[in-house]
Parts: structure tokens; C-alpha cells; sequence
């Protein structure tokens, strides 16, 4: 009798797919479900409730929009580098920003993918992130290189966060338009607590008032333009 090879069943990659718009989401896994080896397990709108699904589904790669409300991709994947350190993270972005990328790195991504080009690089990216490797686009690869090279050059070793998690906490919820007071509810310190940290904010980063910190928040990748 002819020997017919064993057609054991792929192990699937369990993913969780975070991103606050839905079509985006619904495209996304269109992409990654459509793959033998890939399967979105779970969905969230943003990143705090990224990081609650991740630890109730507990999948095998979480793959995180940055830009979203509550908590960003970049928050949810610091947190979940810390608690969850088994699970590989991607980092999916609308803006070929190189400041993004480097916090993408220090927040423990293995990956930056455009959703520009998602439907050609997503599959690839997730991939490489099961073998432990780094996925990086053309334009992160030559940003990676000519940041490392201009430091070689100046002598300057990696800077350290110009602000703390707390205060980027803070930060992002004041350029979404929340009061003090508001603000002291959501993080459960007070209002006082929420002043200081306001006035700190102000004085490490040389701003004058709320309309340049919201500048600043969008260039840092904490809310959206």
C-alpha cells in the first residue's frame, strides 16, 4: 500500500488584534485569518482593554494600533512586555514616524508594520515575530541605521524617557480634553496630585499651556491628529 503522509493540523498563532476602529480591524483580520498558520483569537478597541483581553485569552501575539484612546498601543505594550513576557507584540501604525519606532522598540515590540502596506508586510511580520526575530520596514531599517550612527559620531548612548509613565498618563488624558478633576477619577489620585504632575509636564518639556501640550502628545504618538 502506498504510504500516505500524516496531515496533522497546523498549530495555529493565536493573535489579538487591538485597534480602535472596527473597519480597520475587520480588514486586519481578514488579512491574518485568510493564513493556515494565523488566527485572531481576540479584538479590542483600545489598549487598556487590549491589556484585559490579553490576559483572559492569554494569545500567542498581540498586535496593537499606537494610537488609541484610554491607553495607547505603546502603554498597553509596556505593560504587557512587563506581565505578560512570553507574548510578542507588533506594533501597527498609520504614521512612518521614527519616534514611534524607537518606542515601539523600548516598549518591547519586535515589530513595526505600516497599515499603509499591512496587506503585504502583516503575515510576514507576524511571522518573524513567532521566530523571535525583528520585522522592520525599508524606512524603519535606514531610520534605525542613522540614528545608531549619529550617536556613534556624537558619542551619546540611548536617551532615557524625557517623562514617567504616570506623567504620560496625565499627558494623554489632558490633550483628549479631560479636567483635573476628571483626570483624578479615571488614575483614583487626587486632584492636587493631578496639578503637580500637570505643572511637571509643563516645566520638563519647556510648554506653556494645554494647546502645545496636545501638540505634543500628538507628536509623541500618544493621540491621534
Amino acid at each position: 500500500m502506498p504510504h500516505t503522509p500524516s496531515t496533522a493540523p497546523v498549530r495555529k498563532t493565536r493573535i489579538l488584534l487591538a485597534d480602535d476602529h472596527a473597519l480597520v480591524r475587520r480588514g486586519v483580520r481578514l488579512i491574518l485569518d485568510g493564513e493556515p498558520d494565523l488566527q485572531v483569537v481576540a479584538e479590542a478597541g483600545d489598549g487598556a482593554e487590549a491589556i484585559q483581553m490579553a490576559r483572559s485569552e492569554r494569545p500567542d501575539l498581540a498586535v496593537l494600533d499606537i494610537a488609541m484612546p484610554r491607553l495607547t498601543g505603546l502603554q498597553a505594550a509596556r505593560e504587557l512586555s512587563r506581565t505578560l513576557p512570553e507574548l510578542r507584540i507588533l506594533m501597527l501604525t498609520m504614521y512612518d514616524n521614527e519616534q514611534y519606532f524607537f518606542e515601539a522598540l523600548k516598549a518591547g515590540a519586535s515589530g513595526f508594520v505600516l497599515k499603509s502596506v499591512a496587506d503585504r508586510d502583516l503575515v510576514e511580520a507576524c511571522r518573524a515575530a513567532m521566530r523571535d526575530e525583528p520585522f522592520l520596514y525599508p524606512g524603519a531599517v535606514t531610520a534605525l541605521v542613522r540614528n545608531y550612527l549619529d550617536r556613534v559620531r556624537e558619542g551619546r548612548d540611548v536617551p532615557d524617557r524625557a517623562i514617567t509613565e504616570r506623567e504620560e498618563e496625565i499627558l494623554k488624558l489632558v490633550a483628549e480634553g479631560h479636567s483635573s478633576k476628571e483626570i483624578a477619577g479615571m488614575l483614583v489620585i487626587s486632584v492636587k496630585t493631578v496639578e503637580r504632575h500637570r505643572a511637571n509636564l509643563l516645566q520638563k518639556l519647556g510648554l506653556r499651556d494645554r494647546l502645545e501640550l496636545t501638540r505634543y502628545a500628538i507628536r509623541a504618538g500618544l493621540i491621534e491628529p
